[in-house]
């Protein structure tokens, strides 16, 4: 791989590290978060940063270039009788790689799109895939893609009239998964830490396993390493002032952020507040970070922490419902100019908070719905309301 070059150190070409650069960080530590009996499983993950020259600050994201599962990649081969040794171009360049390196390292094989299914047509004399395609209901081809991969289409389709070539050569090259960082450069010195959940689900009468998350929960133990690369986050970011109040909403994996801004105002001892809202499963199997936010609490650095764990009561109970029950306290914190956050889940927990927030608004500032909203967009405008939500 080519590298980008720096300043020259001495005699000593010093290589920078990035997006198309990564650079190969050991794994110092990981470890699941989750306790025995849990339906999830949560990864701790450290690496060393040292000889990197990479730096971050809290808010940040760690980018990761994962390599897919090499069972699937071993069904592939054998659904399609590839030679897995044959070599295919991968890319305009005409770099070329084994097909099942290939498969394995550089192609994303595991979504598929509305223009990968197009481009196969051309390959197959299938009736049902042209039936789908000419369907004057266009959420037909959305729903078989959601859920399926590239081995579901090949085995649906078939037969194929076609090469190994021109099937990877509808294939894009597989993208980077970002993460929140969940650590502090001033408490971790050449560290970076990561709050991973792993995405394993059953569909189709197939186990499908989250690309990267799968591969950093069992293919990278102490020691491995993986190619990374930091994502700076304009959008997401602590106050300037150590002084302003903070008010931090990261139910399950969005806890990440929050805990690289409480580690960071415990180093820098600034004097502003800080209050958390964590919520997940169960508080015996779920709570991730228990101790060290408990500690956090004990010494002050975190001044409150409100939990809302759904199934430990008949009545589910999330993060806005916590909001709702503290409205009073919290519209003061928003009065006396604390930032507020939000990190996790766009499609549904985002949206509540948002929802739980106006409500808020409406309700202690005495305000018509409109004014309430208006109030959060100067907030947003402000910068004093960020959402790293995905």
């Amino acid at each position: 791989m080519k590298l980008t070059i720096d300043q020259t150190k001495g005699d000593k070409k010093v290589p920078v590290y990035s997006r198309t650069n990564p650079f190969q960080a050991k794994v110092l530590k990981n470890i699941n978060l989750n306790h025995e009996g849990s339906n999830k499983e949560t990864r701790h993950i450290e690496f060393s940063l040292k000889d990197s020259g990479f730096s971050y600050v809290p808010g940040d994201a760690l980018g990761i270039v994962p390599e897919n599962d090499q069972e699937l990649v071993a069904e592939l081969l054998t659904e399609m009788q590839w030679d897995g040794e044959q070599v295919v171009t991968i890319n305009k360049k005409g770099d070329t790689l084994p097909l099942k390196e290939a498969l394995t390292t550089y192609f994303e094989i595991t979504l598929l799109t509305k223009k990968i299914l197009q481009q196969a047509a051309q390959f197959t004399e299938s009736e049902e895939l042209k039936a789908l395609l000419d369907a004057e209901d266009v959420s037909r081809v959305k729903e078989y893609i959601y859920g399926r991969d590239l081995l579901d289409m090949l085995r649906d389709f078939g037969p194929w009239k076609a090469s190994a070539q021109e099937i990877v050569s509808l294939l894009r090259k597989i993208p980077p998964r970002l993460y929140s960082i969940a650590s502090s450069l001033a408490a971790n010195p050449d560290e970076v830490h990561l709050t991973i959940g792993v995405v394993r689900y059953t569909s189709y009468d197939r186990d499908r396993k989250g690309v990267c998350s799968v591969q950093c929960a069992e293919r990278a133990e102490a020691g491995d390493t993986l190619p990374i690369f930091i994502q700076p986050n304009k959008h997401f970011h602590l106050p300037e002032s150590e002084e302003t109040d903070i008010i931090m909403v990261g139910p399950g994996t969005g806890i990440a952020p929050f805990r690289s801004f409480i580690e960071e105002r415990s180093v820098n001892k600034g004097s502003g507040k800080s209050w958390l809202f964590f919520g997940d499963q169960y508080s015996a199997t779920d709570f991730l970070y228990q101790d060290e936010l408990e500690k956090y609490q004990k010494e002050g650095v975190l001044t409150k922490l409100d939990t809302a764990f759904s199934r430990d009561t008949e009545q589910k109970v999330y993060v806005q419902h916590k909001m709702l029950e503290n409205s009073k306290e919290l519209y003061e914190w928003l009065q006396a100019g604390a930032y507020f956050y939000v990190c996790g889940d766009k499609e549904y927990m985002a949206k509540d908070v948002h929802e739980a927030l106006i409500s808020i608004i409406e309700k202690e500032g005495n305000m018509s719905r409109e004014e309430a909203e208006e109030q959060l967009a100067a907030m947003k405008k402000e910068k004093r309301y960020q959402r790293d939500v995905y």
